[in-house]
């Protein structure tokens, strides 16, 4: 199952079913789970674990050095989840000590062409980052989340579960749970409806959290009194009371917020 032309380390841990194509580069400290397929032209260097069923297409590098100062070759690690699709020239790169020397990729992702995941980043499971959309270091995104073609979102920004960003944005705040945003800067516009729908939420959950999102961006008041009075009013809702915790967490970055 590995082609004559790839150079694959006699140390890196191959399980069962593993096809290795033509050119491909496996280093020493790279573990593939089963039923692993790197297309061709693939390069897995330094600490590289990739899960159960992933696909890799040519050209992709991943677990090359971070793009930091700091990074001084510590044994950092680049996990991804299984059953992701990897497309051309995506490139995902390794922890650094101050991040917790590992950047996660979560199951059933898919990542599209020429997409970036800088150092340190926690993307959550079935998340799509649609073609060149890159990620700075210690970027967290959230289960279901759809980030859209040549996005550049900030370091350190959040980007909720559910969240869907629209195409060629630039994003340097966080995006609430379930947020819609577009622009450069980036604008809150409303929530991911058509996600919502898709994931199969009742019509009267997501009345509620349109009702919800309407209070907590209101023009009366204070926002920590709106995220209160929110908090109150559909404490029953998991999925208001979702945006409500992420918007009431300590963070290095501002809110994405409507244009008012």
């Amino acid at each position: 199952m590995i082609h004559p032309t790839a150079i694959v380390d006699p140390q890196a841990k191959i399980a069962n079913n593993v096809i290795i194509g033509p050119f491909c580069h496996v280093g020493p400290h790279v573990t593939l789970e089963d039923n692993v397929h790197l297309v061709s032209h693939v390069s897995l260097t330094n600490h590289v674990h990739v899960g159960e069923g992933t696909k890799i297409f040519p050209f992709s590098a991943i677990g090359q050095d971070p793009q930091h100062r700091s990074f001084k070759g510590e044994p950092s690690w680049v996990k991804i989840g299984p059953r992701c699709l990897i497309r051309e020239h995506v490139t995902i790169h390794p922890g650094t000590e101050k991040g917790g020397m590992e950047t996660v990729i979560g199951h059933d992702c898919m990542i599209m062409v020429a997409a970036h995941v800088a150092h340190d980043c926690r993307v959550g499971n079935y998340v799509l980052l649609t073609n060149n959309a890159t990620l700075g270091g210690h970027v967290q995104i959230g289960d279901y989340a759809n980030i859209g073609g040549m996005v550049g979102i900030h370091q350190f920004v959040r980007i909720g579960q559910g969240a869907i960003i629209g195409g060629m944005s630039g994003i340097e705040n966080d995006v609430i749970p379930y947020g819609s945003v577009i622009g450069n800067r980036a604008r809150l516009c409303g929530l991911n409806l058509v996600g919502l729908k898709r994931r199969g939420l009742p019509r009267e959950t997501i009345h509620d959290m349109r009702s919800a999102y309407r209070l907590l961006f209101a023009d009366e008041g204070t926002q920590s009194e709106r995220i209160q009075d929110v908090a109150e009013m559909f404490a029953n809702n998991p999925y208001v009371m979702e945006i409500i915790h992420f918007m009431q967490a300590d963070t290095n970055r501002a809110l994405c917020l409507p244009e008012r």
